[in-house]
This record gives structure tokens, sequence and C-alpha cells, in this order.
């Protein structure tokens, strides 16, 4: 007989880290691994009471949580569920979220086979010199501060800055599609900027759409440029739908990325000695990076399209599941000493699960892989010797919220060159580092 609620209905410290897991407590959301690691051992699917109201099972072990990733019982189209997509995300244009990401086969095959004729390995590696060109760039405007916080001077502008040239953005008109952007990435989560966010996600909207023909009377060499010559063409809404989340995701997940790793390794001397030494352990470092603290915390909305059972935790029809991939990816079950950083660690790819698996496998790893390793590679080239701006922890907070999608920091203050004095941050905005000003 199939249980109905893998957690306790009272007392107890399960209890409690049920209770904190579901509200997005703050002890739960500055360190999550502690409440995990209970969790796969004695709730391993586990009946969480978000404040959404939603019914949502946590998936914690690493086989259950693969295999989760492309059960068909679980489905990612918000068509089928919009009501409670609505409850958890809040009511919105969904137009720009009819997307690859929340979708089902036989669409999704079609929009991700599309997707990847653009999205080609060779265009990737072709692109290696200019992230670094642009890491080099920012990190030059970064040394006249001296005391910086990463976040904000370079760990998201340089994404922002690569997904531009990816996309073909001409230099110009940066600005102002960023700033959209930041609006209605600002305002999702807000219920009391409903109509601002309506606004904004139609300006949006009516701009991709402006790009999109722009693109298409004057072709240029670029992933949108590919897209509109494609055999197998994708209609217009489509097109957008798919610039939005591409960089949505491609931006937010490789910044916070890149902030995890940076104060993994300062937290860790040893491990960044051996990087600074031998820096082809670099890709490496990025497989166990993306395991120890990856960015992408929890999986995106998926439901259960009828009743599943998993280790004896019957999930009912209509149910929300989420997949812990933090949990995961530190399984002692799967991986040796999990809860260690070791930049060294060996068959890493592929195994861990930081950019998820199965037909939803992350369609843009390769080139967030490619800026890891840049970003890496120029940080601890640049400033061998940058510290933590505060050996307390005012200097960095965790992203905070009942919805753990991302695992990243908010800021995190960092002196580039301790033997120098270091000003205060005059830090150049996304739109200005984006657009070449």
């Amino acid at each position: 007989m199939a249980q109905q609620d893998a957690a306790p209905d009272g007392g107890g410290e399960l209890h409690d880290i049920v209770s904190a897991v579901s509200r997005g407590a703050p002890e739960y959301r500055q360190c999550p691994h502690p409440m995990y690691a209970a969790l796969r051992e004695q709730a391993p699917v586990c009946r969480l009471t978000p404040p959404h109201g939603i019914e949502t099972y946590l998936i914690t072990r690493h086989d259950d949580a693969r295999d989760a990733l492309s059960d068909p019982r679980f489905s990612k189209n918000m068509h089928g569920a919009i009501d409670t997509y609505h409850a958890v995300y809040g009511s919105f244009f969904d137009a720009l979220d009819d997307n690859v990401l929340f979708s089902d086969p036989p669409r999704h095959t079609r929009l991700r086979r599309v997707l990847r004729s653009a999205f080609t390995p060779r265009r990737v590696e072709q692109m290696r010199p200019r992230i670094t060109e642009i890491a080099e760039d920012i990190l030059r405007e970064c040394r006249k501060a001296g005391t910086v916080d990463l976040m904000a001077s370079f760990a998201f502008p340089l994404p922002v800055a690569v997904l531009c040239e990816l996309m073909g953005i001409p230099q110009g008109d940066r600005p102002e599609i960023l700033e959209q952007f930041a609006v209605v990435t600002r305002s999702r989560f807000d219920p009391s900027k409903k109509a601002e966010l309506k606004a904004a996600e139609e300006r949006l909207q009516h701009r991709l759409e402006r790009l999109i023909s722009d693109t298409r009377a004057h072709p240029s060499d670029s992933f949108l440029g590919d897209l509109l010559q494609a055999e197998e063409r994708l209609e217009d809404p489509e097109l957008v739908a798919s610039l939005w989340v591409l960089f949505f995701a491609g931006h937010k997940t490789t910044a916070y990325q890149i902030g995890n790793s940076v104060l993994s390794l300062l937290l860790r001397p040893d491990q960044a000695a051996l990087l600074r030494k031998d820096p082809a352990l670099i890709p490496r470092a990025v497989e166990e990076m993306l395991r120890f603290e990856g960015s992408v915390e929890t999986s995106t909305f998926r439901y259960a399209a009828r009743d599943a059972e998993i280790r004896g935790t019957l999930i009912p029809e209509g149910s929300l599941v989420q997949i812990a991939i933090s949990s995961a990816n530190r399984d002692p079950e799967k991986f040796d000493l999990p809860d260690e950083l070791d930049v060294t660690r060996e068959g890493l790819q592929g195994t861990h699960l930081g950019f998820g698996h199965g037909t939803h496998y992350c369609l843009g790893a390769p080139l967030a892989r490619l800026e890891l390793e840049i970003a890496l590679a120029t940080l601890l080239r640049e400033f061998p010797d940058m510290e933590l701006a505060d050996a307390q922890e005012t200097g960095r907070a965790w992203l905070k919220g009942p919805v753990p999608a991302f695992r990243g920091l908010e800021h995190l203050r960092l002196v580039l060159e301790p033997s120098r004095p270091g000003a205060d941050p005059d830090e150049p905005s996304l739109a200005s580092v984006a657009s070449g000003r």
C-alpha cells in the first residue's frame, strides 16, 4: 500500500525540517544541504505544504531525481495545468513562457530540434576568443575599483554580454532591451506589480518582434540569424518565447554559478591554489562546482499528469513535483565525500544533474561550461590574491524566497588586489557593459 505522506504529521526534527523547506525559511535558504541530507535519509519523497497551497512533492535522492527528470508521468506543459502554474508563478503574460522549457513532446521535440540546429558546438566554440575578450574587458574596469561586488560587476555582465552577442543584438539596441528584460525579471513574483509587469512584458514582446523583423531584413551571422534561415522554421511567437527563455535562463544560471564557484574557492584556498598552479584542471573543476554548489537548486515546473509512486509514496495526479538538484548532487550513494569540494574529482560530466537529464537537458550547457571556464581562468589569472572583503558573512548574501529555483548570491564583495587599497566600487551597469560603454 502506497503511503500518502512520507513526512510525519507532527513533532520531531523531521517535521521542523519539512516546515522550513515548505515555507522557504531563511535558515533553509542560507544553507539547505543539512536539511536535504536529513530528507534523503528519512523522507526521500517528501510532501511539502508551500505557501501557494498546491500539494507538492520533493524528490531528494540522486537515482530518483535522475529518473524523475525524464519520467513522462511528470509533465512540463504549463497549459496542462495553467491554474497551478499561475498559483506558483503568478498570473502574467503567458506568451513569453509558451516555450521549449514548459512543453512536452511532440511540441518540445520540434522546438528543441530547431533551436539545436542553430546552437551548435561549432558556434559555441567559435565564441571562445570573443568571450575571453569580454571577460578581460569587464575585469579591466573592475581593477579600477579594487573592491567590487562580483555579482554586479562581473558575474552578471559577462553572460548578459555573451547572450547579446549570440543573439546578434546591435550595440545601440542593447540598453533598451536589457532594461526591459530587467523590469520583467524584477516584477515577475511581486503581486503588487501586476499591471507594471503586464505592460513590461508587452513592451518586451514587441521589442523582440522588432529584433526578429530587423534580423530577417538584414541577416546576421548570429544564433537568431541561423534560426531565421533554418530549414525548419519557427513561427514568430515561438521565436519571441525562445529568445526570452534563453536569455532569462541563460544569464541567471551562469551568473549565479560564477558567484557560487568563486565563493567556494575563496573559502577553500587549497582548492584555489590547485587551479592557479594547473589551469588545465579548470574544466574538471567546473563540473565539480556544478555538482557541489550548483546555481539550479530545484527543477523547473513539473506536475503529475497521472498518479505516480516513488519509493512507496504516492504522488497524486495534479500534484506539483520538485526535484532537488542540489540534494541529488550531494547524495553519498552516488558521490564519495559529497560535501567536500575537490577540483580534481574525475568522471562527473554526465553524472551530476547540474544541467538536468533526459529530454530537457540544458540546451545551453556547452555555452555555460565555456563561460564558466573562461570566467574562472581570467579571474584566477588577473587577481590571484583576491579575497573576501569581509571575513564575516556581511559581504555576501544568499537568495531568499519560498521558491528555491536558483541557488546563488545576491552580492559578493571582494577585494581583488589586497596589496592595493581599494575604493568602493563605482560599478558599471549591466546595460553599459553589454553595450560596450
